[in-house]
C-alpha cells in the first residue's frame, strides 16, 4: 500500500531518503513513498485556490517552545516531553464538538502566554479525539506555504499516536487519529458560534 506527501517543494528532500513513484493530475500532485508510518492525503489544488480565511481572534494557551500544555481554562493539562513548535490557543467565539473553545494553532514568533492576535485562519486540522471531532484551526499573519502544511500534518499525525498513550493512561476510551486538512469554514460550520457577552 502506498502512502501520499504532497509533492511541491519536497521532490529533493524525499529523493534523499526513501525510493518513491511521482504521479502528477491536473488537479492533484503527491508522492507514493514506500514508507509504512505516515498517511498524508494530497490537496487538491483547485479547491485551494476557492479557500476563505476568517479573520478570527484567537487567545494563546501555549507558547511557541512552551513544555506547558493549557486548556482554555489554564488549568495544566499535561507537561510535554518535547517544546510546542507553534502557539497554541483556542477561538473564544466558538465551542468545538469537544464542548471547549476551538482550538486553534498560531504560526509565527513566539507570542506571551494570554495574548490576543486577530489573525487569518487559512484551514484546519481534523483530529478524533476519544471518538470526539476535535478540529484545529491553522492560523497565520501571511499565507501558509505547501510545505509548511505538509510539516503541520506530519505533527498532527505524531500528536494522534501520542495521545493514544496518554488517553490510555487517563482512561479515556474512543478513536485517537488525524484526520488531515480542510477548509476553516468547514471546522468552523462544525463549531457553535457563542456569545461573548
Amino acid at each position: 500500500m502506498g502512502y501520499l506527501f504532497n509533492i511541491y517543494k519536497f521532490t529533493a528532500f524525499s529523493k534523499s531518503f526513501l525510493p518513491f513513484k511521482k504521479t502528477s493530475s491536473p488537479t492533484k500532485k503527491y508522492l507514493i513513498l514506500s514508507d509504512r508510518f505516515l498517511i498524508l492525503r494530497p490537496i487538491n489544488l483547485k479547491m485551494e485556490k476557492n479557500i476563505t480565511t476568517p479573520l478570527l481572534e484567537v487567545i494563546i494557551e501555549v507558547p511557541r517552545g512552551s513544555f506547558l500544555k493549557r486548556g482554555s481554562t489554564g488549568k495544566l493539562d499535561f507537561v510535554s516531553p518535547l517544546p510546542c513548535p507553534f502557539n497554541y490557543g483556542s477561538v473564544p467565539a466558538y465551542i468545538g464538538l469537544d464542548g471547549d473553545f476551538l482550538d486553534a494553532v498560531v504560526l509565527g514568533p513566539h507570542l506571551p502566554l494570554g495574548s490576543k492576535v486577530k489573525v487569518h485562519a487559512f484551514g484546519a486540522i481534523t483530529m478524533i479525539d476519544s471518538g470526539l471531532y476535535d478540529d484545529k484551526l491553522i492560523c497565520s499573519f501571511s499565507a501558509v506555504p505547501p510545505w509548511k502544511k505538509m510539516l503541520i500534518h506530519v505533527f498532527f499525525i505524531i500528536y494522534a499516536k501520542a495521545k493514544i498513550l496518554l488517553n490510555g493512561l487517563k482512561g479515556n476510551k474512543g478513536q485517537n487519529s488525524c484526520e488531515g486538512w480542510q477548509d476553516a469554514g468547514i471546522a468552523l460550520a462544525r463549531a457553535t458560534k457563542c456569545s461573548l457577552e
